[in-house]
């Protein structure tokens, strides 16, 4: 009996032990379940109180409150013109020719330094990355500028990739909610081409003013000397054009009414940089010969390159440009008609003495006809520039004028700034201005004759105004 008490005591200690053995087994094999199980639940309950690590930024924001999503709101953009932030603003420029350097720089020539293609005040800076860089303050008045990317002169100007010259740049609206306060924006350009990357470049030899001229019919120089806007001392040649038949023994004793154009370097040829030529010797040439006008005089009055903007700015309508217009116009009244009517056989008096031009020289032709129609009776002004932007400087000219000449004619192109559409508003501004100037003279002067040509899709260009000049001669000198 007592060793089968033993026994079973025996017995129920080897079970105890099996069963702590089999729970601690059982334990070891369930732990890592377990584990995996209080993390899924750990896992479920932390988003009800912390962002999930990594969120990216296009991931869904934090629950709060009382459950609704509240996404974060998106700065609108703020689309404004560089030239109306105080800091300025950077242009970075890529030559994608590659042939811009030290001795060739870049230079940016526009409105806001009167179309300067050498000024060192507005030279590009090279960089290590063989981009080009500039620095600009904002314009004084704030307004849009125009402008183009040289190598020093006109002839070096940038072309497009088909070795056409392009319109005038101007530069795209940024978004100023993505700028630091102060932060200075910095666009990007481009230029494909340059000048001298054309078939016909030649590199000017000498003294390019003296180059010869291939015209039509006789040309002549006749040496003037002064200017204004910083052109008062140099040495120019007007051009003068003799009509057929002028230097013909019948004719000794017949005189000519005379036409004053300015711009003489893009009158009878194609100068560097201009991308046509107003044809006025070929033009002329056919206008007399078909009998549709009276032979005239032409004398081309040359501008003063650098000094152009200056001289040929009657008014103070752009920003940075001192007008000098007053004081060339009293060069050619002084010097340079005096000595026309001593060595040529011209008609004087108003009734035979035009005065014309394009751009800045159609507002000086006026500027000269309306200041002294005693001796300007005929006025010939393709797209003037009153530029909608500026229009105050222009009207406050226009309201003062007193006396208007007895014959003008306006020509005007619809697409003056370029042919984008995001120009149109522009384009349509210019337009209405030469329509409004065109109003404005039949009711002031009614006994004007008026002439108002507007070619819906010419651009402001050389090769537009010869296009119109035809009409513009016959309204001028045709046969009475």
């Amino acid at each position: 009996m007592e060793i089968a008490v033993t026994a079973l005591a025996m017995s129920h200690s080897s079970s105890n032990s099996r069963l702590l053995r089999n729970v601690v087994l059982s334990a070891f094999l369930f732990a890592p379940i377990v584990i995996v199980a209080l993390m899924l639940l750990f896992a479920v309950k932390v988003p009800t109180t912390l962002a999930p690590l990594g969120r990216g930024l296009n991931a869904p924001a934090p629950m709060h409150g009382s459950g609704a999503s509240a996404a974060k709101p998106t700065q609108p953009a703020k689309l404004v013109q560089p030239e109306s932030l105080p800091q300025g603003f950077i242009l970075i420029v890529e030559d994608k020719a590659k042939l811009a350097g030290q001795a060739s720089p870049i230079y940016l020539a526009g409105s806001v330094n009167g179309w300067n293609p050498g000024d060192a005040n507005f030279k590009l800076t090279a960089q290590s990355d063989m981009l080009w860089r500039i620095q600009l303050p904002q314009p004084k008045n704030g307004e849009p500028i125009e402008f183009k990317f040289t190598r020093g002169s006109w002839k070096l100007e940038e072309l497009k990739d088909d070795l056409s010259p392009p319109g005038n740049r101007t530069l795209p609206k940024i978004d100023v909610s993505k700028l630091k306060p102060g932060e200075i924006p910095t666009i990007e350009l481009s230029v494909a081409k340059w000048g001298d990357q054309k078939t016909d470049y030649v590199p000017d030899a000498g003294n390019p003013a003296y180059a010869p001229i291939k015209a039509t019919g006789n040309l002549k120089r006749l040496q003037m000397v002064g200017g204004s806007g910083g052109a008062e001392g140099r040495t120019r040649d007007c051009l003068v054009w003799l009509p057929p038949g002028y230097d013909d023994a019948a004719n000794a004793k017949k005189t000519y009414p005379v036409l004053y154009l300015f711009d003489a370097q893009n009158l009878f040829s194609k100068a560097a940089g201009a991308p046509d030529e107003w044809s006025v010797d070929e033009t002329a040439t056919e206008l007399i010969s078909k009998g549709k006008v009276e032979p005239f005089i032409v004398v081309g009055l040359p501008h003063g390159s650098a000094a152009r903007m200056s001289e040929y700015l009657p008014v103070a309508a752009i920003p940075g440009v001192t007008p000098a217009g007053a004081e060339f116009v009293s060069m050619l009244l002084t010097q340079v008609m005096p000595r026309v009517e001593s060595g040529l056989r011209v008609k004087t008096g108003p009734e035979s003495t035009a005065i014309g031009g394009s751009s800045l020289g159609a507002a000086m032709a006026l500027y000269a006809a309306t200041s002294h129609p005693e001796i300007f009776g005929s006025v010939l002004a393709e797209s003037l520039p009153f530029d909608p932007i500026v229009q105050p400087s222009w009207e406050s000219y226009l309201s003062g004028v007193k006396a208007w000449p007895g014959r003008i004619y306006l020509g005007m192109g619809g697409k003056e700034t370029g042919p984008e559409a995001a120009k149109a508003e522009r384009n349509a501004g210019y337009v209405a201005a030469v329509k409004a100037l065109d109003e404005r003279i039949a009711k002031a002067s009614p006994k004007t004759a008026r002439s108002l040509v507007v070619d819906p899709d010419a651009v402001h260009n050389e090769g537009a105004w010869a296009k119109r000049l035809p009409v513009a001669m016959e309204f001028l000198f045709g046969k009475k």
